[in-house]
């Protein structure tokens, strides 16, 4: 049940009409903008503290004065509404809440549904036909785990087109880290074997793991199998250095997170460690925004309500900040449908795991400002160099990439706010030009991004950079006066003798003479820092779409595949890439594919 916003803004009238109730209210501002989204157990008690109290921080007092409107969203439970809340923070970016931002999903390991699973590294929705693990706080520890797996139980990690075609065993059975099921040099049961071993591995029970292990050694040598023995002898080996290595819980194997959260020079930082099944699966550190005059336990208490509507709860979470943990422990329990503790002081060994987290979050604060004290080192020497009037802090990079002009792709990567802001790149697709005209090239993706900007689509930049020498910096040039944006600053970036990197040169629009900073500058690094990744992302955009094209008109070049057929297998299998990962059995799948066709197309294909 939503409530319509009142017309003229009126605290006593609004707070007469709010109800008892648990719920989320959002606080807008006289232009329509969320000023905070919140969450209450009771609704009018909630929303009436803020123009009843006396003791706010700056930071709410200065949005009380801004409100204009109050809506409100009436739920069924508290829990409910801390999910509600958390979706719509995300969603509507209020400038008034603690923010904590990742670009991406966690980590998942996950094992296929397959004759012979496949273990694989995973981000995205789950499909019921596969098994996941997770999440993990970094692809480092998946793909640790991934080894580990295979070092001990030696499971396939090959792509099912690779699987489904092989004639003999790959490099990774050679050095011992695949059995080879793709030539049956394991049978059905004995893989199926490892991967329940496997699966007991990942849920702690590595006690069983080994019992099973020692056992089938015992019946082996019992049976003369001595060289079956042995292998089962060195998998036990194997796994007890792994979990002697790896694992850090002794008094317990309940899953647990543990939170630490630090601030220092007006920066906040929350590191989360993950223990799963007695396993240290590492950590992640979280640097919130908006945080600026919030205590440690509204910090915490924003990140669990973030961090936890999206990612599976733990049965138990330590944290370092006193927080009201039980209620916090109650929606918590209410929204993952099991109970869940949350220790504020905790002892023994969980008191070390919080010391843990306690140095990481300092380690990574440390690091945060020294990276935000050398970047604004750097973008003061910048500004001397290029003699600019304007403060530069906003700054964006063009560049070009194909290969004998086919497939040309227009990148624009951003720096701002001390570091590149990934959420603001830009890829263009470049067409209806001569191939291989990089001036032509440059002035087109110029005109797409600034004709938007200079009518006020956007924030315009304090410093252009051009990935290119006078000839990119002339049209660049052109096209600036004719969007009326020839005030703003650009340089471009020319590659010194020999492409060295040290010997760049700064081209200049107003005819100055080239700029030589030397390979020492510090100015010169925070330039080939944002053209090296203006580089990257047109390349990765240009091989990408290279590819798509010379595959699609390889699809077009096999005989018997017309447009109707085409059109089948891409939407089958979800695009060129499918297709091209499909094996022959897939593919014969498809509506008027034969299996002589589909035998055809993979060949042509591979």
């Amino acid at each position: 049940m939503a409530m319509e916003p009142l017309s003229a803004f009126d605290s006593k009238a609004l707070l007469a009409m709010l109800p008892n109730l648990p719920g989320v209210y959002r606080m807008l501002s006289g232009a329509g903008d969320v000023l905070y989204v919140g969450k209450a157990r009771d609704l009018k008690k909630r929303v009436t503290s803020y123009f009843q109290k006396t003791d706010l921080g700056p930071r709410i007092q200065m949005m009380v004065g801004q409100i204009a409107q109050i809506e409100t969203t009436v739920t069924r439970s508290e829990a409910e509404a801390l999910l509600l809340e958390s979706n719509l923070i995300k969603s509507l970016n209020p400038r008034y809440n603690i923010l904590f931002r990742d670009d991406k999903s966690y980590p998942y390991i996950m094992f296929t549904g397959h004759r012979f699973p496949q273990i694989r590294f995973y981000r995205g929705a789950f499909d019921a036909r596969h098994h996941y693990y997770g999440p993990f706080p970094s692809a480092w520890a998946v793909r640790e785990t991934i080894q580990i797996l295979q070092k001990v139980f030696r499971l396939r990690s090959c792509e099912d087109s690779v699987f489904s075609n092989r004639s003999r065993p790959c490099l990774l059975h050679q050095i011992r880290r695949c059995s080879a099921p793709c030539v049956g040099l394991i049978s059905d049961d004995d893989y199926k074997h490892d991967i329940n071993n496997a699966n007991l591995f990942l849920q702690g029970k590595e006690n069983e793991v080994i019992e099973g292990l020692s056992q089938r050694m015992t019946n082996a040598a019992d049976a003369l199998e001595f060289e079956s023995a042995a292998a089962y002898r060195d998998q036990i080996n194997t796994l007890q250095r792994v979990l002697t290595k790896q694992f850090v819980a002794n008094e317990s194997q309940r899953d647990t997170d543990i939170i630490a959260c630090l601030s220092e020079a007006g920066q906040v930082c929350v590191n989360l460690v993950m223990i799963r099944a007695g396993r240290h699966l590492g950590d992640k550190a979280f640097f919130p925004q908006n945080a600026d005059d919030a205590d440690g336990a509204s910090v915490l208490e924003a990140f669990i309500g973030q961090h936890y509507a999206a990612q599976l709860v733990p049965p138990l979470i330590v944290v370092n900040q006193e927080v009201d943990a039980e209620s916090l422990a109650a929606l918590l329990a209410e929204q993952a449908h099991h109970p869940v503790s949350i220790l504020t002081r905790p002892s023994g060994e969980r008191r070390n795991w919080l010391t843990m987290a306690v140095s990481n979050a300092q380690l990574a604060l440390a690091q945060k400002l020294a990276s935000e004290a050398a970047q604004e080192t750097r973008l003061a020497a910048l500004q001397a160099a290029l003699e600019a009037s304007v403060n530069v802090q906003r700054i964006e990079c063009f560049d070009i990439s194909h290969t004998m002009g086919e497939a040309t792709v227009a990148s624009c990567v951003v720096f701002d706010h001390g570091k590149m802001q990934n959420s603001e790149y830009r890829r263009f697709n470049i067409t209806g030009i001569t191939p291989g005209d990089d001036y032509a090239a440059m002035q087109d993706v110029l005109l797409r991004r600034y004709r938007k900007l200079a009518a006020g689509e956007g924030k315009l930049p304090d410093l252009i950079l051009i990935d290119g020498g006078k000839g990119q910096v002339s049209a660049a040039k052109a096209v600036l006066e004719e969007v009326g944006l020839s005030h703003l600053v650009m340089v471009g970036v020319a590659k010194g003798e020999a492409r060295k990197a040290g010997l760049e040169q700064l081209i200049f629009p107003d005819g100055r003479e080239p700029l030589a900073l030397g390979s020492e500058h510090p100015a010169l690094h925070l330039i080939q820092q944002i053209r090296d990744e203006a580089h990257r992302f047109a390349i990765t955009g240009h091989r990408g779409r290279r590819a798509k094209t010379r595959v699609q008109s390889r699809l077009e070049d096999i005989v018997g595949i017309g447009a109707k057929r085409r059109q089948k297998l891409l939407s089958q299998f979800g695009g060129i890439k499918g297709v091209m990962s499909a094996s022959i059995d897939d593919l014969a799948l498809v509506d008027g594919i034969s299996r002589g066709l589909a035998e055809k197309i993979y060949r042509e294909l591979h």
